[in-house]
């Protein structure tokens, strides 16, 4: 991966808050955050419980010039709200073709949060991709919403493996084309 197409990292502004690269200070929320079960559970990568030193290696992988995903804090300190509501990434997959992925903390869960962060991103498009896919878990319906909503088309069923779960969880892939 070349440095330059991973160094920088923009802010995007969102509806009522912002998406900005994650920062050391970030560690305690995420960890209180992803470190309750319903977050983890809903997602590929965290475990539960969270061990300790998880969050800081999260933040040091996000802020690495030769990473392939980049990650966002949602960020609404700027307009009244909490400096982490949850996190949102873009990993590059194929030229052209990047993955989103997002949890949001269960205090701002059926608020919009989500659907604006999405897209936020969506409309900012910081890989320049041609498409982006996105995997939710079936019994995360919540989350396949999200996506439709944001113009996302339905592409069929997978399963994939849960860390904080423990075994395969079938899921739904999602697409959307951006240029």
């Amino acid at each position: 991966m070349s440095l330059d197409r991973c160094a920088q990292q923009p802010v995007i502004a969102a509806d009522g808050f912002v998406l900005r690269p994650l920062r050391q200070a970030d560690t305690g929320l995420i960890s209180f955050y992803a470190g309750d079960q319903r977050v983890a559970a809903m997602t590929r990568s965290i475990p539960h419980p969270l061990p300790p030193g998880a969050s800081d290696a999260l933040v040091a992988r996000a802020n690495a010039p030769d990473r392939s995903e980049d990650i966002w804090a949602l960020d609404g300190l700027g307009a009244g709200g909490a400096e982490v509501m949850g996190l949102i990434s873009l990993d590059r997959v194929d030229r052209g073709r990047s993955e989103i992925g997002y949890w949001v903390a269960p205090a701002f869960w059926n608020t919009g949060v989500a659907r604006r962060a999405v897209q936020a991103l969506i409309g900012a498009n910081p890989h320049g991709c041609e498409a982006l896919f996105a995997q939710v878990f079936q019994d995360n319906p919540a989350s396949a919403r999200v996506l439709t909503n944001c113009g996302f088309q339905y592409l069929g069923d997978a399963e994939t493996f849960s860390v904080a779960r423990g075994a395969n969880v079938p899921t739904w892939t999602y697409s959307r084309k951006l240029a």
